[in-house]
């Protein structure tokens, strides 16, 4: 049996598998699993806790010298583990099989050790990181990364004053716009009050022509 993340025939990247934990949410970890051999190589995972992992795939053949990316997802869970401490473990199996072998064609006891040909087995821990965690260390990176705290400060000081300076020539561009609609309902106003005068003056015009005209002896 091999160390971590490694053994003779595959490497697996990461050597640990780290869940951000949450209640009620699904979290997934990647491992990256490569063929170190001319052979191909069949592989299969299994866990001490297999209701709680979804693992996809579980079992694959690695043609030689290439890789495949294991999913792992951690089901939703309803309540936090003490301390937040995970003491699940991942072991990998992975044997040589025959060339061009199809995952549907291993047989049922590829993995089974009293099978007279080499298996070898790699374990991999688990480790929970809290929601929390995770945010002081991005803060702390924020504050304390080779001025990057600062720079991002910076930035976010500019881009609130540049949106300020936007809402207020906004307002006064909406405080013009009033202004020049005022302006025109002021001006159709007056041009309407000196029409209906001017039709006031030609109908009183009109009318006292037509008195005279009535009025003349025939």
């Amino acid at each position: 049996m091999s160390g971590v993340g490694e053994n003779q025939l595959i490497s697996i990247v990461p050597d640990e598998l780290k869940f951000l934990f949450e209640l009620e949410k699904q979290s997934y970890c990647d491992l990256k699993v490569a063929n170190k051999t001319e052979n191909y190589v069949a592989f299969k995972v299994k866990t001490t806790s297999p209701k709680k992992y979804f693992v996809r795939p579980n079992t694959g053949v690695i043609q030689p010298w290439d890789s495949c990316i294991i999913r792992v997802t951690l089901q939703a869970q309803r309540e936090y583990p003490p301390d937040m401490q995970c003491k699940d473990k991942f072991l990998l199996q992975s044997t040589i099989v025959p060339p061009h072998t199809d995952v549907d064609e291993l047989p049922q006891d590829t993995f089974t050790k009293d099978s007279g040909k080499t298996l070898t087995e790699c374990k991999l821990k688990v480790s929970y990181i809290s929601p929390s965690t995770t945010q002081r260390s991005s803060e702390s990176g924020a504050t304390n990364g080779d001025g990057n705290g600062s720079d991002t400060i910076s930035t976010i000081q500019r881009l609130k004053e540049e949106r300020d300076a936007a809402v207020k020539q906004t307002q006064q561009l909406q405080h013009e716009l009033e202004m020049v609609k005022r302006r025109r309902n002021q001006s159709n106003s007056g041009l309407s009050l000196k029409l209906a005068a001017l039709v006031g003056l030609i109908g009183l015009i009109i009318g006292f022509i037509l008195k005279l005209t009535l009025a003349s002896p025939k």
